[in-house]
């Protein structure tokens, strides 16, 4: 059974999980559904198009499905989707997407520290941290467990491949590759071996990963054949092919090196 108190604004259409604490002063409109074991604490909004899985935590002056910040936006329904066991701390506001058919993603796990900021349409894996102030524009793609410092501008349409940081103040426009460390201008830093251990990377694979971006940053060469470099020199395997498919598939190019 949930604890939900008289003083929440709930529009009745909400479908509210069990045992979901919801504090006074809350405001839930009708096209939502929250899962089990959520708290919603008070003065945050939780808004028409949201999706939340379970164990999600939201804390003060949060505004969860916002409408997108964008002039495409007609007042279409569109959704955004919560995963399981995220936190957001005071402040955070989500977008939902823009259009009919369209989804913001949030995945499970992750911990938006106060002010984050992410627009409509974005996707982002799970177990990401989004420091104090960060703000992600509209259709971005994050993989997992990837790190934003305090203050970190993400442009639009740009991605940020797993296991990447990104360090306080950086404003970047374009692709961050997986498995690095990105410096506050924007350039590339080194590989990320510290999150790599993390989550049972081996040191023989972070080796390869230094020496794959090597030919990536620090070679002669365009992105085209730093990639056939690559395939042709550094030892194969899944963060390798995760390197490979990244580089391959950028639209918006990648970040410099230093």
């Amino acid at each position: 059974m949930s604890d939900i108190s008289p003083k929440a604004e709930i529009d009745p259409r909400a479908r509210i999980g069990n045992n979901v604490k919801i504090f006074p002063f809350a405001y839930i409109e009708g096209d939502v559904e929250i899962g089990d074991n959520c708290v919603i604490f008070p003065f945050t909004s939780v808004l028409d198009g949201t999706r939340m899985g379970k164990g999600n935590k939201v804390h003060q002056g949060a505004v969860i499905g916002a409408l997108p910040q964008d002039f495409n936006f007609r007042g279409e329904k569109s959704e955004l989707i919560i995963g399981d066991n995220n936190v957001f701390r005071e402040n955070v506001v989500i977008n939902r997407a823009t259009h009919t058919g369209g989804q913001t993603v949030i995945g499970d796990d992750n911990f938006l520290m106060e002010g984050a900021h992410i627009s409509h349409d974005t996707k982002v894996g799970n177990q990401c941290v989004f420091g104090y102030g960060t703000k992600i524009a509209g259709s971005c793609e994050i993989g997992n467990n990837v790190i934003f410092s305090s203050s970190v501008i993400e442009n639009a349409g740009t991605r940020v491949g797993r296991g990447s940081m990104v360090q306080a103040g950086c404003t970047f426009s374009k692709d961050i590759p997986p498995f690095i460390i990105v410096t506050r201008k924007g350039e590339y830093g080194g590989v990320n071996a510290t999150i790599g251990r993390a989550h049972g990377t081996s040191d023989t694979v972070i080796k390869h990963i230094a020496n794959a971006y090597r030919l990536v940053f620090h070679g002669q060469t365009s992105l085209f054949d730093a990639i056939k470099q690559i395939e042709d020199q550094v030892p194969d395997g899944p963060e390798i092919q995760d390197v490979v498919n990244f580089l391959s598939s950028t639209q918006a190019g990648v970040i410099t090196k230093m």
